[in-house]
């Protein structure tokens, strides 16, 4: 990609970046949110066409103004969030859109045996009739290389790969995609995980405010540097903070049943605890419980049995507002689904919790000034990149989205935060900053309960983790006791003896390996 340059607008997405990507190479693409990663892959797959620029492949230059002309030249690209069909087999799924066919009849003789070749020749070993419903994630991954395959991809774009995956599975699709270059193919990684750069990517291009600052050899240059290059300021990878000096219970959630859209239990006889001056991590693979246990406690999702007490109020199955008006902050996991209204201004969804309140309202009455003077006040003091407090809240990248959402709930002087997924899909920056000003929650008193699936954020931020599996809580460690190894065992189903004994197995082997 030579001199591309993408404009919307008077704003430049992309100004005049280059990318090349040699036959073989896994080439990482790193970025802040918002420096234009995502616009640049967009162009490569043909969902955006470039204002200026140009693409090669093997020496010539191409057209690519549509997915299918991407397809047609081998670009496939493996999207962050799944495309597929729950109630279709893997099969179903991967032959759509493209389906063999005899005399004007599907062909899925001849569609099994190819998804077979191509799975044993990969190491993508899938079951081709089970129902994607019943597979486990990293499968639904496995199932979304294999449709790239399928379609002749030459070139492959990994978007975030392993957002929703354990240690374990991390480290097969890592095994994955170094089988792919072996044969040939090349890989683009997008990813704000630096150390999964270090362990499979050969060369790394880090773009910044729309601008590409460098390509650099992934062996010679360290994590430290690598992040510094992608925000321009140094930044710090390890969350600075005094040990936890936990008090009173703010959350008690005592045996708390809860469905889930099927009608099956999602949360089973679950209790937990969440005292003032402390943050409680929930570890889990995504789909065991944890985004019904944050609804059920924030209101969003019904309870079938059990009690939930905040401050010592019961606040099972009230209304949102209410439990927010009893001392409740909401980090939702879905920022866009929960946490903002799109199309309205920042200044409406900074005050989308206090509006019927003074200063904002009096007797039904919106306060226009007051408002924008409350926006622009938590804009400066949560460091909310915007043109201005009138931009819709859709115009700003992830991290600024995700900067209102924190101010909004922060301001408001909640006694429990809960922050569901709160860097999902950010860089390093961001991270740094949200991390930070959860600690700085912690410390002024407050309760925090921290879900996501990031082991690196739960070990780094928790002062105890709670691990779920299959609805249930099934350990709580401390972080400086256990490793990611142990969570991961925990968190595919194991017994707290079992996962230890594995783990101190695991890392008897490496250190034999080291010292051979």
């Amino acid at each position: 990609m030579k001199g591309i340059t993408k404009e919307f607008g008077t704003f430049k997405a992309n100004d005049n970046i280059n990318l090349q990507l040699k036959k073989g190479e896994i080439h990482a693409l790193l970025g802040e949110n918002g420096a234009g990663k995502s616009t640049l892959m967009n162009i490569l797959s043909g969902l955006l066409e470039p204002t200026s620029g140009e693409i090669l492949m093997n020496g010539k230059e191409v057209l690519i103004n549509s997915p299918g002309m991407a397809n047609k030249l081998g670009i496939g690209m493996v999207h962050q969030h799944f495309m597929l069909v729950k109630k279709f087999t893997v099969t179903e799924n991967i032959i759509l859109g493209s389906e063999p066919n005899k005399a004007g009849v599907l062909d899925k003789n001849k569609a099994k045996q190819a998804i077979k070749d191509l799975s044993e020749k990969y190491g993508l070993l899938v079951d081709p009739a089970a129902r994607v419903e019943s597979i486990s994630v990293g499968m639904e991954q496995r199932v979304e290389i294999l449709k790239t395959l399928y379609r002749g991809a030459e070139v492959l774009i990994f978007d975030e790969p392993t957002a929703v995956l354990t240690p374990q599975e991390i480290k097969e699709l890592m095994q994955i995609m170094k089988a792919l270059t072996r044969e040939g193919k090349s890989i683009i990684l997008i990813t704000h995980k630096l150390d999964e750069i270090k362990q499979v990517a050969d060369r790394c291009t880090v773009i910044r405010r729309g601008q590409s600052i460098d390509t650099v050899d992934v062996a010679s240059s360290s994590q430290q540097e690598l992040a510094d290059m992608m925000v321009g300021r140094s930044v710090s990878f390890k969350t600075e903070k005094k040990a936890a000096q936990p008090k009173e219970v703010v959350l008690s959630v005592q045996d708390i049943t809860v469905q889930e859209d099927r009608g099956l239990e999602a949360v089973k006889a679950l209790s937990l605890e969440v005292r003032a001056g402390e943050v409680l991590g929930i570890a889990g693979i995504d789909g065991n419980g944890q985004s019904e246990l944050i609804q059920a406690i924030t209101g969003l999702a019904k309870i079938e049995s059990g009690k939930i007490l905040l401050n010592g109020e019961e606040i099972q199955n009230k209304q949102p507002r209410k439990i927010t008006e009893n001392g409740l902050g909401h980090i939702p996991e879905d920022r866009h689904k929960y946490g903002l209204i799109l199309p309205m201004s920042l200044e409406e969804n900074i005050a989308l919790q206090t509006y019927y309140k003074k200063p904002l309202s009096e007797h039904g009455f919106l306060h226009p000034k007051a408002i924008k003077q409350y926006a622009k006040k938590l804009i400066g003091e949560f460091d909310v990149r915007t043109q201005n407090e009138m931009v819709p809240a859709s115009a700003l990248s992830g991290g600024n989205q995700q900067k209102a959402i924190i101010a909004r709930e922060i301001d408001r002087d909640p006694s429990l935060l809960i922050a569901a997924q709160p860097t999902r899909g950010l860089d390093v920056g961001a991270i740094e900053y949200i991390h930070k000003r959860l600690i700085e929650q912690r410390d002024n008193g407050k309760a925090v309960l921290l879900m996501s699936f990031e082991l690196d954020e739960i070990l780094n931020v928790s002062d105890r983790i709670a691990v779920m599996y299959d609805g249930k809580i099934v350990a709580i460690v401390k972080p400086k006791e256990t490793t990611q190894q142990e969570l991961g065992l925990l968190m595919a189903g194991s017994s707290l003896e079992k996962a230890r004994a594995a783990a101190d197995q695991e890392s008897g082997k490496e250190r034999s390996h080291i010292e051979q």
